[in-house]
């Protein structure tokens, strides 16, 4: 053996044998040693390392691989491996194809980091080789010295584009193989880690060492995120296996938060990917094939991250506390990218039903492992999460799934979300619900399996959230009540419809499910609050629909309990029973509360018009008209013919008080208007001459003073009631003008809620009237006579495609959240009302409505005259009148 010589004892050593480089492996190492540190050839390097690690390397006992071989030959071969790259990346920037020599250079370069890592896999290899449990100790410095090779050769491998300058196809022989040993090294480390044991006294050094490891592979997981799914997947693996068979060791000491937010930035890559590949196949009509494997794969790699999550967080949870949004936004994304969300891509059925089947099932154990942690209740239910658009039906959709798990969790779990620290579960519900309106309106669908052993069936997200929210309610401990009602009652009374109607359907359910003392008890609740509201406020219409619900599932003898409680003769509780539908009453008692209730409210009618009548004290007059609207309603059949002709006597005397200007300028008066209108209707057959016509005069003249929307649908609803009256010949001059005016008028109306019933109503009045000149007279445009065919044909004027609606809708979402965000009332905001519509140049038809509502009301007073002896102040006003008719006159010239 060469003592002088290196070249000549590497020479000599390549003759050797497997017994010779045992027995000499003292005298031979430390030369062998001290030649690697003084090497400066790259290809000499290599060559004493490969000696290194495949002649002696395996003769060294496990006790003393760490301190006699890696902490001597692992410093020097990163250093190697440093400068190789750096030696790398600075030649690539100056490829191109013409540069022969330095295309040479670079792939020489690439060659010998290929080979470099082909040696630290034979190196780990040969640890493995050993088949037993290898103590941390003995090989400290491999795992962190080959893992720091890794990550840079895959970064390097991950930034080829960028780092070759477009010149890939010079060395993508290369790099593929250098990706490849890099992914043979991994692979090898991994096995390696898997052999290497700790024990439960392992000191701070190891602890230390190994936490640093799965956090270096963390680091690696998002460097080959997009490189290749198995070698992904396979990271990932190793991070969660080491955090859990280390558990009770790392529990404290590893980036949970990391960690976690790996997890989940991944899962969401992943289901991108997936929902990318859908899209493509539905645009390219392709369902088999290439992309169909490659999709395939990807939900796979989906439902694998899915389940990471689940492990993982079942071991780590109370290590979360501060990783909470992050799990709540995993769920609020992908919910938000998958149909029925309005910003989810166009897939095809069968993709989403595997997606569903493979990883969104996968996914659902996580929130059971979720629900009893407080930290995520609390990020669930927060009230500041200012969620976008495009999240708001995933958080509502998140809730109702807590909801379903929840009755199956312990009670103190139940607890929890029920009594939540700043919104209860139901609370928070109603509030999310709330944010949905474009999915609402469009509407979306959900699939829900409707009977057992059927498929699913799409249903309404109102329907969905409607059906889980019964059923959830069903389940509420008794104890959680004063949450539950408290939240209903709140979504009643707050300034969304279509959210207050869910909050009444869930109550009446929790009506008809719970005891009929329970009904009872939130009847008499609503009906007090009923009773000591101001009428004027916004929160009684809705709170008067639900008492009228709640009344039908009533027991009868609760029902008379009622009656008794809140007396209908009592003029105090008329402001209860105006919302009351009598019809819920039992036919017996219904007869003898309509008739007390009339005579209750006749009488407060009769006292107002015996009075100075002064405006102030109107609403309870309103009120007193609302009740015999409610009994003309529900309880027409039972009242006696003395009792109609006095209440259509009382709204006669209405008639003659009531003056066009007075009306617009007091709101007070436009309510009174709607319900004499309403209340006509049911004695549409009875009105004289006389009433008729002073009907007609007084809604031209309004009309003409542009009157609020709620007046024109009271209008357009006596208007169709129209048709079932034969007008009286000495009505007709004044009335028929009048009346086809004011159909013209509502047809042409912009608002589409008045046009659409101003549409149905003149179909039924055609279709009743005996007038059938005045038919023709409505229609005094070709665009009405257009609108109305079309109405009839059942024709749309505009057919509006599937995907201009839905943008159509996410634009409304984003003037309706704008409009929240700066609230919604502006009176209160600013303290000045609201601009009134601008005012049109009038129309001849207007002129004519207008005179002849002064032709009515001439004959309205020459009726009278002949009747009887006129008023001490009649030839004054009369005067008057007079002499504003002839201004009129003069100013016409």
């Amino acid at each position: 053996m060469s003592q002088t010589d290196p070249e000549l004892l590497l020479r000599e050593l390549g003759g050797w044998d497997w017994e010779l480089c045992r027995r000499e492996l003292p005298a031979v190492l430390p030369r062998l040693l001290s030649m690697y540190q003084e090497c400066e050839d790259w290809t000499e390097h290599i060559r004493v390392l490969r000696i290194l690690t495949e002649m002696f390397l395996p003769h060294i006992s496990l006790e003393d691989l760490e301190q006699t071989f890696f902490s001597k030959v692992l410093p020097k071969t990163l250093q190697l491996f440093d400068n190789l790259m750096y030696e790398l990346s600075s030649e690539a920037k100056g490829l191109t194809s013409h540069s022969t020599e330095l295309c040479s250079t670079v792939r020489n370069l690439l060659q010998t980091v290929v080979q470099l890592l082909e040696t630290l896999t034979g190196c780990v290899r040969s640890v493995c080789s050993l088949r037993e449990r290898v103590p941390l100790g003995s090989v400290r410095s491999l795992p962190a010295s080959v893992l720091y090779v890794i990550k840079n050769t895959f970064t390097h491998c991950r930034d080829s584009e960028s780092v070759y300058c477009g010149h890939l196809h010079l060395i993508s022989d290369l790099l593929q193989a250098m990706f490849k040993e890099t992914y043979s090294l991994q692979k090898q480390l991994m096995e390696l880690v898997d052999m290497i044991s700790m024990g439960s006294a392992s000191t701070e050094d190891n602890i230390t060492d190994i936490v640093s490891m799965i956090h270096t592979v963390l680091e690696i997981c998002s460097v080959i995120s997009n490189m290749d799914h198995a070698l992904h997947a396979n990271t990932w693996k190793f991070i969660i296996k080491q955090s859990l068979k280390h558990h009770s060791l790392l529990q404290c000491h590893l980036k949970h938060s990391d960690i976690l937010g790996g997890l989940c930035k991944d899962t969401l890559l992943s289901f991108d990917s997936c929902l990318q590949l859908a899209e493509q196949m539905k645009v390219s009509e392709i369902q088999e094939g290439t992309d169909l494997r490659l999709f395939q794969k990807t939900v796979k790699l989906c439902r694998f991250f899915a389940n990471s999550l689940v492990h993982y967080t079942k071991e780590f949870l109370p290590y979360f506390s501060d990783c909470c949004s992050q799990l709540h936004q995993l769920f609020l994304q992908i919910y938000s990218k998958f149909p029925p969300s309005l910003y989810a891509p166009e897939i095809l059925e069968v993709h989403q039903e595997e997606i569903s089947r493979v990883f969104l099932v996968a996914l659902d154990p996580l929130i059971n492992q979720l629900l009893p942690f407080s930290p995520f209740m609390e990020q669930v239910l927060s009230e500041k999460l200012g969620l976008p658009p495009e999240q708001q039906l995933p958080q509502c959709l998140l809730l109702v799934t807590i909801m379903d798990k929840l009755s199956s969790q312990p009670e103190e779990v139940q607890t929890l979300w029920n009594t939540g620290k700043s919104l209860s579960l139901f609370s928070a519900l109603f509030f999310s619900f709330q944010q949905c309106p474009g999915e609402l309106s469009l509407p979306v669908c959900l699939p829900e399996v409707i009977s057992t052993g059927q498929p699913a069936a799409p249903i309404t997200l109102y329907h969905y959230v409607c059906v889980h929210l019964c059923s959830f309610i069903a389940s509420t401990l008794p104890s959680h009540f004063p949450q539950l009602e408290c939240a209903l009652l709140d979504a009643v009374l707050g300034s969304s419809m279509i959210t207050s109607l869910l909050a009444m359907d869930s109550w009446c359910f929790l009506a008809r499910y719970g005891t009929a003392e329970l009904c009872a008890h939130h009847v008499h609740v609503i009906a007090h609050l009923l009773k000591a509201w101001p009428s004027d406020c916004s929160q009684v219409s809705a709170l008067g629909v639900l008492l009228r619900r709640l009344l039908f599932m009533m027991a009868p003898d609760h029902q008379v309990e009622f009656a008794h409680k809140f007396l209908p003769e009592e003029v105090e509780n008329l402001a209860v029973w105006q919302h009351i539908s009598l019809r819920a009453l039992d036919p017996d008692l219904r007869k003898g509360v309509a008739g007390q209730l009339c005579v209750a409210a006749l009488t407060r009618c009769r006292r107002w018009l015996n009075s100075r009548r002064a405006l102030g004290e109107l609403p309870p007059v309103n009120t007193a008209l609302s009740v015999l609207l409610a009994a003309c309603t529900f309880a027409d059949d039972t009242l006696e013919a003395e009792l109609k002709a006095s209440v259509l006597g009382v709204l006669s005397q209405f008639w003659t008080l009531l003056q066009a200007k007075q009306v617009s300028d007091e709101p007070c008066l436009q309510q009174t208007l709607c319900l004499l209108l309403h209340l006509l209707e049911f004695f549409i057959q009875a009105l004289d001459a006389q009433l008729i016509t002073q009907v007609f005069a007084l809604q031209s003249s309004f009309f003409q003073l542009d009157p609020p929307d709620h007046v024109r649908l009271a209008m357009v609803d006596f208007l169709s009631s129209m048709g079932k009256v034969f007008i009286p010949q000495e009505a007709q001059r004044q009335v028929v003008p009048q009346l086809s005016w004011l159909f013209a008028s509502l047809l042409a109306d912009q608002t589409w809620l008045i046009h659409q019933h101003a549409l149905e109503a003149f179909t039924h009045f055609a279709e009743e009237t005996s007038h059938e000149d005045v038919v023709p007279q409505c229609l005094n445009s070709e665009e009405a006579k257009n609108k109305v065919v079309n109405f009839l044909a059942k024709r749309r004027q505009v057919e509006e495609t599937r995907a201009a609606r839905v943008e159509r809708t996410k634009q409304e979402r984003i003037t309706w959240s704008a409009q929240v965000l700066q609230g919604d009332g502006e009176l209160e905001s600013t303290g000045e009302p609201l601009a009134k519509r601008a005012c049109h140049p009038p129309s001849e038809e207007q002129y004519k409505s207008a005179v002849g509502s002064m032709e009515g009301a001439v004959e309205a007073v020459k009726l009278l005259l002949q009747k009887g002896p006129p008023p001490a102040w009649l030839a004054a006003k009369l005067e008057a009148l007079h002499a504003a008719i002839a201004t009129l006159r003069d100013s016409t010239r």
